[in-house]
């Protein structure tokens, strides 16, 4: 699959923050926006708009750090950070808020394309894979490599983590094409260890393109490129079931939050809501049918999120028109179409607390932008 190409970061206009943002003042609750006709100043129009987060300004720019396409970027588990790999082979670390500075920059942290990446739930280890087939875990606090495992034969295109239900271990699992899915032992309880063996392997039988956990950890979504979402019982290490809609390969797949429902975007521009719950009232499983983000002809691995702050009321799913739409579950309807990338949005996140939603693109940008509270709050 084509997913490094590269592309130089764009030159962002007036009116957007970029890393170097200075003034650490409190965010005021609302904006003042002066607008007027012609030079007739009386008819000027003078509004406020609402502030809905503590970003320094609704629409914040984090660029100048990647060469090449930013492939993934995520919150962890705070909101305080953001962490971003890309074609470039490297990782850049930001901060959320004000003054907004990147302030680590792991270059050649990989030998190739790094397309996936996760914080650690209990500790500040970064897991990255990439297309050097390795899987590494990094010590956020020195910034040096705890472990690099060669986990697959061929490109490592997912990554996923979980806390194993009643024992506490972390667990991630990694997906390549290969056609397989490896699960490891993850944290930081023994750095030393020259354990690098797989607690798990399953056996697809074709390229993996996308993993994530069951809220449990008992069970593994797995998406391949034969359309297919295959849903195994890790206990069983074997097949369930499987979930079908798709004409073409989930590029991503995302539980919601109450861990009813997956997100799946495909390559036929199609996104897909899931009812992943014991008893699904549908034989088919389809919750709901989302249209209105193209995938492209790159065949770029785009990442979907869940909205988190409302409970997952919402999802979004970057484009090949570069940009972001965002839709209301239940209703199916977009509640935004989000633009100011130049290139293809590879990857989206939600903020854990507030409503923000990042954005990454092949443009080697990402987009902190502030959105209405949900509704139903």
């Amino acid at each position: 699959m084509s997913k490094r190409s590269h592309s130089p970061p764009p030159s962002y206009g007036a009116g957007a923050l970029i890393k170097k943002a200075k003034g650490t003042s409190p965010t005021p609750s609302n904006q003042i926006v002066i607008s007027s006709s012609g030079d007739d100043r009386s008819k000027g129009l003078i509004r406020s708009v609402p502030r809905t987060s503590n970003l320094e300004a609704p629409i914040v720019s984090l660029a100048g750090a990647h060469s090449g396409e930013i492939l993934s970027c995520r919150f962890d588990p705070s909101g305080q950070n953001i962490a971003a790999c890309s074609g470039d082979r490297s990782v850049s670390l930001w901060r959320t808020y004000a003054p907004n500075t990147n302030y680590g920059l792991l270059s050649s942290h990989h030998k190739a394309p790094i397309l996936d990446l996760q914080w650690s739930l209990r500790s500040p280890i970064l897991y990255t894979v990439s297309a050097d087939h390795t899987l590494t875990f990094t010590d956020l606090t020195t910034g040096q490599k705890l472990k690099r495992i060669r986990a697959h034969r061929e490109i490592i295109n997912t990554l996923d983590r979980t806390m194993a239900s009643g024992s506490g271990t972390e667990l991630l699992a990694t997906g390549s094409d290969d056609g397989t899915v490896k699960v490891w032992a993850g944290g930081s309880d023994d750095p030393s260890s020259s354990d690098k063996q797989p607690i798990a392997t399953l056996d697809i039988g074709c390229p993996v393109t996308a993993v994530a956990w069951s809220q449990d950890g008992a069970n593994l979504y797995i998406g391949a490129i034969d359309n297919e979402i295959h849903v195994y019982d890790l206990r069983k290490q074997q097949e369930v079931y499987s979930l079908g809609g798709h004409t073409d390969t989930p590029t991503s797949l995302a539980l919601s939050p109450d861990g009813c429902f997956l997100l799946s975007p495909s390559l036929s521009s199609q996104t897909i809501v899931h009812d992943v719950r014991p008893f699904s009232p549908s034989a088919t499983r389809i919750h709901r049918t989302l249209l209105g983000a193209p995938a492209g002809f790159e065949n770029t691995l785009l990442r979907g999120a869940w909205s988190k702050e409302d409970g997952g009321r919402r999802v979004a799913v970057g484009g090949a028109d570069r940009a972001v739409c965002i839709w209301d579950v239940e209703s199916s309807r977009i509640l935004y179409k989000l633009p100011g990338h130049k290139g293809t949005v590879t990857a989206v996140d939600f903020h854990p607390k507030e409503p923000i939603i990042l954005t990454g693109s092949k443009d080697g940008t990402m987009l902190l932008g502030e959105i209405e509270p949900s509704i139903h709050v």
